[in-house]
């Protein structure tokens, strides 16, 4: 696949990076010298100089036989005229970034206008990330499968656990739970566990089922922050991300207040969300935050515009008290480096859309295999791959048991799910036509499902 990428910064460099490395042939737009410079340096890419917008830059970079062009510089306008011209010009697919509420509101009209294949708003999935995690408080990180009807959750054992020294066939046992731990990281080892691993303190766990069973899971462990209700939530920064989450946990039914020091944008606020109490302030004034009660919430979310300050907020209020710590840290180094620092969960609106962005990828590549890729997420620093794949047709692994089935080593069938029935699967299990199957691999580059079996 031919892809032309337009929009340098964080976003269009990540997923150049990425889709360089799966072997695709990438082109990158840019008005900027020193970005292009960068990124040719360390990527196998070509880079072509100028306005995404201009048609003659885009048959420069051979956009009219191109298979699909992303556009995700910081302006929505541009990014949809680029798409718009992109296609005029002969390319198959596009794909835009819209970050707008006003625009989102009307992304089916734009998109059908504007023949576009997909638009990606990363302040709206980061949103719903966070809402999900202040329903799942014991999680620190969510994914969801099959339109949500599935989730991947990951939290990390602690040391008082019941479960810590029982092997995972013993819980599997015992407690007759219907999830599965599909991938588990401890300290610098990461692996796919059998049954036989035993859990340890510290553990990172990555378990798979319906939202339900997995909270069967967190109650039979004894997990109390599982069972705590999130009430009052307090929100640091008002840009798109506040608005899209407190709008949610308003119709949630939660107290929400916003920290914003922009007065303009505060009025904003208080037009388009009239039930959340809004605050003009720096949020990183530690008397404002004493005086609004962080040490009395159940969720504190850091979501300014700057990584070091969401960082240093949560800290903070994890230092007074405060319930569930979310911060939005969209550098991957630096989310590497507080990994360890006791905030509960760090969100990306980069990486929420390089994984949207690299599902619809792969999903286009793989559309002439008998599974198609509907979702994927990358998992414990991009060493772990999670995928949905929905089977087409009959192929070499359908209605074959699994037990008879040779899995390749570090790949896991974690879910099947079966019309609106949710399998986690033993050997007696088996893949039918029309099935969503999950899989766990720590291989790169996963394309089919038939990939993960030896023979049949």
């Amino acid at each position: 696949m031919k892809i032309v990428i337009i929009g340098d910064g964080k976003v269009g460099y990540k997923l150049a990076r990425q889709l360089s490395a799966d072997d695709y042939d990438i082109v990158m737009i840019d008005s900027n010298e020193k970005k292009l410079r960068f990124a040719i340096d360390r990527l196998d890419i070509i880079c072509v100089q100028g306005n995404g917008v201009d048609a003659d830059v885009q048959i420069a970079a051979d956009v009219p036989h191109a298979d699909l062009v992303i556009a995700c510089t910081s302006a929505d306008e541009c990014n949809m005229l680029s798409c718009l011209i992109a296609r005029k010009l002969g390319a198959r697919h596009t794909i835009a970034r819209v970050r707008n509420p006003i625009y989102y509101k009307q992304i089916g009209f734009l998109k059908e206008e504007l023949h576009l294949s997909m638009a990606v708003n990363p302040e709206l999935i980061v949103a719903n990330d966070i809402s999900r995690l202040l329903l799942f408080p014991a999680a620190s990180k969510i994914e969801t499968f099959v339109k949500g009807r599935v989730e991947l959750v990951e939290f990390t054992v602690a040391e008082d656990n019941r479960l810590v020294g029982m092997s995972l066939a013993a819980i599997y046992r015992k407690f007759q739970i219907k999830t599965l731990v599909c991938a588990v990281e401890h300290e610098e080892q990461v692996f796919i566990p059998d049954g036989d691993y035993v859990l340890r303190a510290g553990d990172r766990l990555h378990v798979t089922g319906s939202h339900e069973a997995t909270e069967v899971f967190f109650k039979m462990h004894g997990n109390r922050q599982m069972q705590t209700k999130i009430k009052k939530v307090l929100i640091c920064g008002g840009g798109r991300v506040a608005y899209y989450l407190a709008a949610k946990l308003c119709k949630m039914g939660m107290n929400v207040k916003i920290i914003e020091k922009d007065e303009n944008r505060c009025e904003e606020l208080c037009d388009c969300l009239p039930k959340v109490t809004v605050i003009h302030g720096d949020a990183t004034d530690h008397d404002l935050l004493n005086e609004e009660g962080v040490e009395n919430v159940d969720a504190f979310v850091a979501l300014t515009g700057i990584d070091e300050e969401n960082i240093i907020l949560a800290l903070y209020a994890k230092s007074q008290g405060a319930g569930k710590i979310i911060a939005k840290v969209n550098e991957d180094r630096r989310a590497r480096m507080v990994d360890d620092f006791g905030i509960d969960s760090i969100v990306s609106a980069k990486t929420a859309t390089a994984d949207a962005i690299l599902s619809y990828v792969r999903a286009r590549k793989n559309s002439q295999k008998s599974a198609n890729v509907e979702t994927m997420y990358q998992l414990v620093d991009e060493k772990v791959e999670a995928l949905e794949f929905i089977v087409k047709n009959e192929t070499n692994y359908t209605g074959i048991t699994l037990k008879d089935l040779q899995v390749k080593p570090n790949n896991l069938i974690a879910c099947i799910v079966r019309k609106r029935q949710i399998i986690i699967p033993n050997g007696d299990d088996s893949i039918q036509v029309g099935d969503s199957v999950i899989v766990v691999t720590m291989e790169k580059h996963l394309e089919d499902l038939s990939d993960i079996i030896k023979r049949v």
